[in-house]
């Protein structure tokens, strides 16, 4: 048998949102890795180091009594569909409609969402800070980016069809006002 190159028919157009959606679920991705949709792509990443598991439950612990009704906080990884951006996030906290995940489907529908906290990495920071920025600003009401390399944390809120039109940054430690739907003071001493 002779090894040479065999060719394979590209793909006439990138492949459709649903069914990189079907992939990304159906990937065995190795324990500590989940998929996500950004830039168009299947992109696999590691879940926070150990060491956002405080910061994580802490911001999740003083959300959780000032979420709307019929909304809960959690970090559980589900990835959240926005398929007019034709893009899918696996938040690393959220809170999110309870109905939203009475669906049959794998993938919950990112118009559910009240909130979503990004706590940054080396490898996931641009991503956090420009792409899911654009994205969430368009939807989501609040969306806090934890920067754990710069020990800020920053509140985008009132989304337009251009993006967030607010933004608040402290430093951790500083208290940091959450507005509506939650209209609270975050302890940022995280």
């Amino acid at each position: 048998m002779i090894e040479r190159a065999t060719p394979i028919d590209a793909l006439s157009a990138p492949p459709a949102f649903e069914d990189l959606l079907r992939t990304a679920a159906e990937m065995d991705t190795p324990d500590g890795y989940k998929a996500e949709l950004i830039r168009g792509k299947i992109v696999v990443s590691p879940f926070s180091r150990l060491r956002y598991s405080r910061p994580m439950r802490l911001l999740r612990e003083q959300l959780q009594s000032h979420v709307p009704d019929g909304c809960f906080a959690d970090t559980s990884p589900f990835l959240f569909r926005f398929p007019s951006a034709e893009r899918g996030y696996g938040p690393d906290l959220y809170v999110a409609e309870e109905e939203a995940f009475e669906e049959d489907g794998l993938h919950a529908d990112g118009a559910a969402l009240s909130l979503v906290g990004e706590f940054t990495s080396v490898s996931t920071k641009d991503a956090d800070w420009n792409e899911k920025l654009d994205v969430y600003g368009r939807l989501v009401p609040v969306y806090l980016v934890v920067d754990m390399q710069d020990s800020e944390i920053t509140c985008f809120h009132d989304p337009s069809p251009h993006g967030y039109r607010a933004r608040t940054t402290v430093s951790f430690g500083e208290p940091l006002r959450i507005p509506a739907p939650f209209d609270f003071t975050l302890d940022t001493a995280i």
